[in-house]
């Protein structure tokens, strides 16, 4: 019997790693510790598959490796190593992140709508406030729309939970005439078929569908041609009322032009977790901005990433074992 050997430089506990080896008789792990994001110079492998946090192998420390699955959504930071440009497989973690990063965009879009800023300023005052209809006055969800520039699993959970507040939800997709979902999903949350948006742009027409938006949000990867996406004249599209809420990637945002719509009132607000430069230079004027709420990108994070990442990986092991097409695989030539 051929074994199939797996190399981790994720530490999973215990219990995962039996999650693994019991997909076969033939799988045998090892974990490996390796310090830093970079994979150490002497350090060789056999391994047929790489279970990788960010580290990856130069090809000859690694002459059997195969398939690689990344424990992070992100490639950007895979383009420059010997793997990307080889023929091995890549697999990303895209889809386990739903659950808590819909909650997370929801937390926001209530955070804005409810004036929750207001009600934390006032009481740090001691103050009850004259005025307080009018002060506090919040517009209610179902007279909003979201907009959700990238209909993945992350954007379909948020879509989801958009729809259970019965507010109305656009979305851009690379091919609006296949509003299926692809890739892995969390059972049981999402949309799978597309049928929640009241209506799905082509990216092309990103512009035309931001200017009916009361939020929109970022979720599109970072690649060649995504970066600096949202840009002064993107901001100008929005309406002066609206909230930009940014979970994809720091880059495809044009931070100075985001900084001037936000000062000029082009837009009223936005929630931060991702940014060009991590962390957040200390001068950056976003710190001090009133209308910012910002979290140091922490958005994807869970109690239930390792429980979600193993369930993903062990149903993309079977597919290999099998001869089947793996679920998340990097489409090289889009960058994710």
């Amino acid at each position: 019997m051929n074994t199939i050997k797996i190399v981790s430089t994720k530490q999973f506990s215990d219990a995962h790693l039996d999650e693994i080896r019991a997909v076969s008789p033939r799988v045998v792990v090892e974990v490996v510790k390796v310090g830093g994001k970079a994979w150490p110079s002497d350090l060789e492998t056999d391994a047929e598959i790489l279970y990788t946090r960010t580290q990856l192998p130069a090809l000859a420390q690694a002459p059997h490796l195969r398939w690689v699955q990344t424990h992070f959504a992100g490639n950007d930071h895979l383009r420059d190593t010997a793997v990307w440009h080889s023929n091995i497989h890549i697999s990303n973690a895209s889809g386990i992140h739903s659950p808590n990063m819909g909650e997370y965009t929801i937390a926001h879009i209530l955070l804005w709508s409810r004036r929750v800023r207001e009600w934390f300023m006032y009481q740090r005052r001691n103050e009850w406030p004259d005025g307080k209809w009018d002060k506090f006055l919040s517009a209610e969800l179902h007279e909003q729309t979201v907009g959700i520039i990238g209909y993945g699993q992350i954007g379909r959970e948020a879509a989801r939970l958009a729809k259970a507040f019965k507010m109305r939800v656009v979305a851009t997709k690379r091919d609006p005439s296949h509003p299926e979902a692809s890739g892995y999903s969390v059972p049981g949350y999402g949309d799978p078929k597309g049928v929640l948006p009241d209506k799905i742009y082509p990216v092309s027409e990103t512009a035309v569908m931001v200017a009916e938006c009361d939020y929109v949000i970022n979720i599109m990867p970072l690649t060649d041609e995504t970066r600096h996406f949202f840009d002064e004249a993107l901001f100008a599209e929005m309406k002066e009322t609206a909230v930009f809420i940014n979970i994809g990637r720091g880059g495809s945002v044009d931070e100075n032009a985001l900084i001037r719509a936000l000062k000029t009132g082009a837009i009223a607000g936005a929630s931060l977790d991702v940014f060009e430069q991590e962390p957040l230079p200390a001068d950056s004027p976003l710190w001090q901005m009133e209308n910012v709420i910002m979290t140091p990108h922490i958005a994807g994070d869970t109690p239930n990433y390792d429980k979600r990442a193993i369930m993903l990986f062990t149903e993309n092991l079977r597919r290999y074992i099998d001869g089947k097409p793996l679920l998340n695989l990097v489409h090289r030539e889009r960058q994710y």
